[in-house]
C-alpha cells in the first residue's frame, strides 16, 4: 500500500459531508412544519406589544360618558389616556374598561387606526374608578393590560 493514495484518496468525504447536510435540513424543515402544525406558529404573532400609557385626571371637568356612572359632578372627571411610546397598537386591539363598562377601541374618540406615542383621548370616569387600557389579541384568546389608573377615590 503506497502512503501517498492514502493521502489523495477522499472518495468518503463528499457523501458523508452530504448526509449531514441532508439531516440537517429534515431537521431544520419538520421542525419549521411542527410548529404550525401544532399551532405555535399562530401564538407566536399574538405576543402582546410593548407600549407605555400615562393618565392624567381632571375632576373640574364635567363630562359625561359611558365609563362615568355617577349623577353628582363631584364624583367624576375628565381623564385623558396618552400612548406615550413603544409599539403602535391597531385600535381594534384596545379597549378602556372600568371592571364593568367597556370602551372598544374603535369607538374611542381621538385614537385613529393606529394608536402610537402621542396619541391621546379622553373619557368621563368616575373618581373611584380603576381604568384600564386591555390589549387583546386577533383570535381573541389573549389579552394584555397594557397600562392602569386608579382614581383618586379609588
Amino acid at each position: 500500500m503506497k502512503f501517498t493514495n492514502l493521502i489523495a484518496d477522499d472518495d468518503a468525504v463528499s457523501p458523508v459531508i452530504g448526509v449531514i447536510l441532508m439531516v440537517a435540513i429534515t431537521v431544520i424543515l419538520a421542525a419549521v412544519i411542527g410548529t404550525f402544525v401544532l399551532g405555535l406558529g399562530d401564538q407566536v404573532s399574538n405576543t402582546s406589544p410593548q407600549a407605555s400609557f400615562t393618565f392624567d385626571y381632571d375632576s373640574s371637568a364635567s363630562n359625561t360618558g359611558t365609563l362615568q356612572q355617577n349623577s353628582n359632578a363631584d364624583n367624576y372627571g375628565d381623564l385623558t389616556t396618552t400612548h406615550d411610546g413603544g409599539d403602535g397598537i391597531e385600535v381594534e386591539r384596545l379597549t378602556l374598561s372600568d371592571g364593568s363598562n367597556t370602551i372598544e377601541g374603535s369607538t374611542i374618540s381621538g385614537w385613529s387606526n393606529t394608536v402610537s406615542a402621542g396619541s391621546t383621548t379622553t373619557e368621563a370616569v368616575d373618581n373611584d374608578d380603576t381604568i384600564r387600557v386591555v390589549w387583546k389579541s386577533s383570535n381573541g384568546g389573549d389579552t394584555a393590560t397594557l397600562g392602569k389608573w386608579n382614581g383618586p377615590e379609588a
